[in-house]
């Protein structure tokens, strides 16, 4: 290791486990095939080429074993392949707003359970949300193929099976009907939504971020993302802003049933519609979170339709 691979990623959670550089010692000891993919920078630094599929799930892979006990976890080609610090993150200031409905205590009970919409094929948050908190989780997603992988890993780590269930959503026009039943409670609800509002728009970022990650590389019409991504995971019509304003209009039906809501948004030319959004729907509570990792800022818009009063009388 290198005196200066310690430094801080001080954009990153103070309770992220990924806040310094990656010791890949470590990493390598429970998954050597990582070794494979290491190289040195031109400073000197020991890290992978972040523009190589194979080696950013490579990397995941031997970070979901080393820090989170998961093991065996694989995802088909082409889909996203989720950077593991930024998805840490979205979890712990979850937690940190939990907390403020808790008389400022972190639940880290199975008490708790979280809807994650478009869990993907990677199922990484109700992974990280319960390896660190002991969180529950239901995950959906549109597409039968990635939940069946969800399901694949779970089957491969039986610690997951009691507390993370699987449901597709059969109709893609909606959100959280078909999903929602009136029996259930949640806790919280998290989703990244899809960024884009066409196939086409997705496929130029891609090939913008391929370039910038390897700039020798030629920009190409057809690129392959280091972080991979099918079409419902990285567009949808309406783009990022008509998703997060379907899911607010939906959220009013529910809002008894969960004490947060909660979404990503990359976009933030977006806030100004969600918030005039928010307040059409009367949501009480509004919290914006900011968030960084790297080069890349984001945010994770919260609201809740219960007053200050039911939110600290909720059973945690």
């Amino acid at each position: 290791m290198k005196a200066n691979d310690n430094s801080k990623k001080n954009i990153l959670h103070p309770r992220n486990l990924h806040r310094t550089r990656y010791d890949f010692e470590k990493l390598i000891s429970n998954c050597p095939e990582l070794k494979t993919f290491i190289s040195i920078n031109k400073h000197g630094i020991e890290t992978i080429d972040f523009s190589n599929p194979s080696a950013v799930k490579t990397l995941n892979n031997a970070l979901l074993q080393t820090y989170y006990d998961i093991q065996n976890w694989d995802i088909p080609k082409n889909y996203l392949c989720p950077p593991i610090p930024g998805r840490a993150d979205y979890i712990h200031y979850i937690a940190d707003l939990l907390a403020e409905s808790n008389n400022n205590q972190i639940p880290d009970n199975s008490n708790i359970l979280g809807l994650d919409i478009g869990t993907g094929a990677n199922l990484i948050y109700p992974i990280l949300g319960n390896s660190i908190y002991n969180w529950s989780f239901v995950a959906t997603d549109i597409d039968k193929k990635a939940i069946e992988n969800c399901s694949k890993i779970i089957e491969a780590n039986p610690k997951l099976i009691d507390a993370i269930s699987l449901q597709q959503q059969t109709e893609s026009r909606f959100i959280f009907k078909n999903i929602i039943t009136p029996e259930d409670r949640f806790t919280f609800t998290m989703c990244n939504p899809p960024f884009h509002a066409s196939a086409e728009e997705a496929n130029k970022s891609a090939s913008r971020k391929v370039s910038n990650l390897n700039p020798k590389e030629k920009r190409n019409t057809n690129p392959v993302l280091n972080f991979g991504g099918q079409n419902a995971e990285l567009w949808c019509n309406g783009g990022e802003i008509g998703f997060i304003t379907q899911m607010i209009y939906e959220s009013a039906k529910y809002a008894s049933q969960v004490l947060w809501f909660t979404t990503l948004v990359s976009k933030k030319d977006n806030l100004p519609s969600i918030y005039k959004t928010l307040k059409k729907v009367n949501a009480v509570s509004v919290k914006t979170i900011e968030m960084a990792q790297g080069q890349k800022n984001s945010r994770i818009v919260a609201w809740s339709f219960l007053s200050d009063v039911q939110q600290k009388s909720w059973k945690f």
